[in-house]
């Protein structure tokens, strides 16, 4: 992080501003032993009105974190004149609550104390109503946010000199040129640097000078950021632009048309892995009940709705509570009132406890339903359809109709950006994490005892049962296990949007899409074919530039290939599949 000396930064502000020459327009001579306040509430009465900007402009060199109020005030005619000694006012503001003659108290602008009765020594409580206030006027508004971009090209966060810097670039004006140079050579951080040759070379395109123009344009065909486009087509299209100027904006224009396909191309397949690790966090569930097991349970997407509301209930009970009515009985249950680092960490909480909650819903199904109807997949179809519906129903009940809002954690709301690709940080993690899933139900089913006994039993369900091992009991497990990695796909839905009831409903047919292709079954199917219908469909979206299209040729595309390859990408072969 940079930091600056007080003393340092007055030198820095003393010689941007003695750049800017007569633009500036400044006294000279300034009292050094004047505060900025003083400096300022001297501005305030007087009545030169070139000598209030100058005065104003003169603020730049001696920073006080006091002035971005003290001028807020003024802009919204919050400053007043009291009266003082003989003729001179004294500018003041009127602070706290009002008595019942409708006084306040006045705090003087100059040094920010409370204004005294000079015969008693006692705090003076004006009327607003009785007194003018500080007039302005567009110029010296103008003064001000120089002034105050001025003092943040310094301030201490990187990320804020930074968004100033772009600001001042977008404004394009020329007279910020040497400011910003002299900002550049005191510069540390790489980002800043960067943004401040890009804001000079837009500035640059104003300049009056052709060879100052034709510079910035080199500068910016060199960096081709993607905001300049429509200033470099400006430029070109200026009366006076000469013909060297137009073919090196002819030339900038196309690098960083190059440049933004690029950065599409890796947005896309970004966006699409995220896509795709989506999909298979809410398909490789299915994989099992459906590939493994043999059911079509139409109730798969309601675990992800119970993976979704257990990530609510948990940052509820982190923050200030929650508020139920199950059945029109209303009751609540206090928050730990958590903040900071403590309240981000309710999503690593519920991440376990969203596979637990669908795991505990998904043997409730198992033990109650889906043990009867196992080898009748119509039966078995219809009545998950029915546990879909009344399963919808109790969400609605229990949280209400209305969709509900999961806020991220500090940790997954940022982003980083890589030659102008930005990263999301929820996006990386649930790439990552989605790594983590198919890494682990591998281990489970090729190096736990459960993985063997629920191959087994997939492959040849009798004999499975004549070789001692026992079946229900394996189904169990494993409608659990699929029922409990629905769930965390429900967690990191909720991070991308609003939770509600029919949540499930909205990801069920891409779940099954996605197995389907993938082959009935196979785990690296599962896998492969997530991450190939997420990058087609970002693909589409960004060729067709429409979204709704865009999923309808991608499941056009799945029909004519299961019409090529009905069993998906990689078929299982077994007995009990062939029956």
């Amino acid at each position: 992080m940079f930091l600056i000396r007080r003393s340092s930064l007055r030198t820095l502000v003393l010689t941007l501003l003695a750049l800017l020459g007569p633009v500036a327009h400044l006294p000279a001579e300034l009292p050094d032993s004047e505060s900025p306040r003083a400096r300022l509430a001297r501005a305030m009465v007087s009545t030169d009105a070139r000598a209030r900007i100058d005065l104003v402009r003169g603020l730049g060199a001696t920073p006080d974190p006091a002035l971005p109020a003290l001028f807020a005030a003024w802009r919204e005619d919050a400053v007043y004149l009291a009266p003082g000694p003989g003729e001179v006012a004294i500018p003041v503001l009127l602070e706290g609550e009002a008595d019942a003659e409708g006084k306040k108290a006045a705090v003087r602008i100059d040094d920010g104390k409370p204004l005294l009765d000079p015969a008693t020594g006692t705090p003076v409580r004006l009327d607003p109503a009785g007194l003018e206030t500080v007039p302005h006027n567009g110029p010296l508004r103008s003064a001000m946010k120089g002034v105050l971009d001025l003092l943040a090209l310094a301030d201490p966060d990187p990320a804020r000199r930074a968004r100033v810097v772009q600001d001042i670039g977008f404004a394009q004006d020329v007279t910020k040129l040497e400011v910003l140079a002299a900002r550049e050579a005191v510069e540390t951080d790489p980002e800043v640097r960067a943004m401040l040759r890009q804001s000079r070379a837009l500035i640059s395109l104003k300049s009056p000078d052709p060879a100052v123009r034709l510079a910035g344009l080199k500068e910016l065909r060199a960096t081709h950021p993607l905001a300049a486009t429509d200033f470099v087509a400006a430029a070109a299209k200026a009366p006076d632009a000469t013909p060297e100027i137009r073919a090196e904006a002819e030339g900038a224009i196309r690098a960083i048309e190059q440049h933004r396909s690029i950065v599409n191309f890796f947005g896309t397949i970004f966006r699409g892995l995220s896509l795709g690790s989506v999909l298979l966090l809410a398909a490789i569930g299915l994989a099992i009940t459906f590939g493994l097991m043999g059911v079509i349970n139409m109730a798969h997407g309601e675990m992800i709705a119970v993976g979704a509301y257990t990530t609510y209930v948990v940052q509820n009970l982190f923050g200030t509570g929650i508020a139920l009515s199950p059945l029109g009985v209303s009751f609540s249950v206090p928050g730990l009132q958590a903040t900071g680092a403590l309240y981000d960490a309710y999503f690593l909480v519920a991440l376990p406890l969203s596979f637990l909650m669908a795991a505990l819903v998904g043997i409730g199904l198992e033990r109650s339903v889906i043990r009867f109807l196992y080898r009748r997949p119509l039966e078995s179809l219809l009545a998950t359809w029915g546990v879909s519906l009344v399963l919808q129903q109790v969400l609605r009940l229990v949280f209400g109709a209305n969709n509900v809002q999961v806020s991220s954690p500090a940790w997954l709301s940022g982003n980083w950006t890589v030659n102008d690709v930005i990263l999301g940080w929820n996006r990386l993690f649930v790439i990552g994490f989605a790594a983590l899933v198919v890494v682990g139900t591998h281990m489970v089913l090729t190096r736990t005892p459960l993985g063997l006994l629920m191959r087994a039993v997939m492959q040849n369900r009798q004999m499975a049962a004549c070789m001692g091992v026992r079946t229900e009991r394996v189904n169990l497990f494993t409608f659990a296990l699929g029922s409990g990695l629905t769930g965390l796909a429900g967690a990191f839905l909720s991070q991308i949007g609003n939770v509600g009831p029919s949540l499930g409903q909205s990801h069920i047919i891409d779940a099954f899409m996605t197995v389907v292709v993938g082959g009935v079954g196979s785990l690296v199917g599962t896998v492969l074919s997530a991450i190939g219908i997420g990058l087609l469909d970002q693909s589409l979206q960004q060729i067709l530039l429409n979204p709704v299209l865009g999923k309808i040729l991608v499941l056009g595309g799945i029909i004519l290939f299961l019409q090529w390859r009905p069993l998906g990408l990689f078929a299982t072969r077994g007995r009990g599949l062939e029956d």
